[in-house]
């Protein structure tokens, strides 16, 4: 065995007071905010989801919250500052460019509709989206009108048909009377009252 420890992670004790996660979010929020960069709670936890602050997330009893390590809101700061600079200079450029001045256009005045009632005219592109909303919803009332008639059809052939088997019914019925009725009713209606007379 040698003498050397093997390294590990610098705990909390081994760090530096501004590299320990001693920032809630909120007062993160706070030194963005005094820096000029005002940052939303959400915004400073995603930026610690990102990585893109050193944090430490820890539980507590109502729920995850993270601690941020102030060194690296100062060098996010710094990297914010150091990227609108460049972005400004850049800006600065393209205006320098440009010399022509903006024209500031009236809008034309609105033209009276030749009659009184005549109705505004709708956007283009409005329309042609209400045209196709128009376009489906009569394609399917098309539809449905097409089903009732074929419903009204199937139910007129079913009512003919249940009247045709109600007569072929009532005619068996009176073919199959005689046959269904008591044997003593039939010989009296036959005419005689046995079979010797």
């Amino acid at each position: 065995m040698t003498d050397e420890q093997p390294r590990t992670a610098a705990s909390s004790r081994e760090r530096s007071p501004e590299e320990q996660y001693s920032l809630s979010v909120e007062q993160t929020a706070e030194l963005y905010a005094e820096a000029g960069h005002p940052r939303t709670i959400r915004a400073v936890q995603k930026y610690c989801a990102l990585s893109k602050l050193d944090c430490h997330k820890v539980e507590t009893p109502t729920g995850e919250k993270y601690l941020v390590a102030p060194y690296s809101v100062t060098r996010h700061i710094g990297y914010i500052n150091e990227v609108r600079t460049v972005a400004n200079s850049r800006d600065q450029t393209r205006t320098v460019a440009s010399v022509r001045p903006l024209e500031i256009k009236a809008e034309p005045p609105p033209v009276p509709p030749a009659n009184g009632s005549e109705q505004p005219r709708i956007d283009a592109a409005v329309r042609d989206k209400e045209d196709r909303y128009v376009a489906r919803l009569e394609s399917e009332n098309e539809f449905l009108r097409g089903q009732i008639d074929v419903k009204d059809t199937q139910i007129a052939e079913m009512t003919e048909r249940t009247r045709e088997t109600n007569m072929l019914v009532a005619g068996l019925q009176k073919l199959l009377a005689p046959l269904l009725s008591a044997p003593g009713e039939r010989r009296t209606q036959d005419g005689g009252g046995g079979v010797g007379a």
